[in-house]
């Protein structure tokens, strides 16, 4: 089996790389190849275990052992999830009643993949989020437990929440809905409300809470638009929006709703300008620019 080039192959353009409009904001669709993702995935399994002879057990029977990048990823989860009180198995023949179903969650899962490898300059393989990145696994693990959700099974999916909660540290509820094309960055100490929305090609650091504001019942969470940046450590709380192609800096606490394309800051926070980036979400560039330092 030859070598991968992961230099040559992050050096490549994006798939999510095509130009936005400088007077509009709007969702930059990713294009993911599942075949290719799962060939290349397998290709990048076959090197590391030359690489690392004492993981050959562990990355055959996570990867080259499965027919299909769904039937993996189902493993996978199901590997990490599984407790003295649900098994590995019956874990696996729920999320392949869910995966049987419902015939987008591949292309979910495959955009997801796509999204970590083209933003996080860490992830150097496709391999590497499926075996490895807790945020990816907590991603995989809301979708399926949302879909359980929807379903009507509702303490398996609060099952699903609660030993995402405890092995990965990402609380999401299992109502809460997520787009396509989503990154999760570490994942650590993130909190998603039951009624929040997550739109499309978002970009989500650790510490960040998506809440409500106090007591208030029914639709109580933050509706995020598509292409948004959420710094670590921010807190957007209540039923506010957040336009697309917003960024939303580190440590911000957002309480009210943000027009699109905008940079927010603070405690709490307040516009400070313009998105420097069309894009923020895929650029992944948190930083806000000096002269807007005097806007907080």
């Amino acid at each position: 089996m030859n070598k991968i080039d992961t230099a040559s192959v992050k050096s490549a353009p994006p798939s999510s790389a095509a130009r936005l409009p400088t007077d509009e904001c709007q969702d930059a669709e990713i294009v993911a190849d599942v075949e290719g993702i799962w060939k290349r995935m397998r290709q990048e399994a076959g090197d590391a275990i030359q690489g690392e002879p004492v993981l050959k057990q562990f990355i055959t029977e996570t990867v080259l052992d499965h027919p299909t990048l769904t039937e993996a990823i189902i493993f996978r989860i199901a590997q990490r999830l599984r407790h003295a009180d649900l098994t590995r198995d019956i874990i696996i023949e729920t999320f392949n009643e869910v995966a049987g179903r419902d015939a987008n969650l591949l292309p979910l899962f495959a955009k997801d993949l796509q999204a970590v490898f083209d933003r996080d300059p860490a992830c150097q393989r496709y391999l590497e989020p499926m075996l490895y990145f807790k945020g990816f696994h907590a991603l995989a693990t809301h979708r399926f437990a949302h879909a359980v959700w929807q379903s009507g099974r509702k303490d398996f999916a609060f099952y699903l929440q609660s030993q995402s909660s405890k092995i990965f540290a990402a609380d999401i509820h299992p109502a809460a809905r997520f787009g396509s094309g989503i990154m999760l960055d570490h994942a650590t100490g993130l909190v998603v409300g039951e009624t929040a929305v997550v739109g499309d090609n978002c970009s989500i650091l650790h510490a960040v809470t998506l809440g409500g504001s106090g007591k208030a019942t029914g639709d109580r969470h933050p509706k995020i638009g598509a292409g948004v940046m959420i710094g670590a450590g921010a807190k957007v709380l209540g039923n506010i929006h957040v336009g697309n192609c917003c960024l939303i800096a580190s440590g911000s606490v957002v309480l009210n709703d943000v027009p699109p394309q905008k940079t927010v800051a603070g405690v709490p926070a307040k516009i400070v300008g313009s998105i420097g980036t069309q894009e923020p979400a895929t650029t992944m560039d948190q930083r806000i620019g000096p002269d807007d330092y005097s806007l907080l």
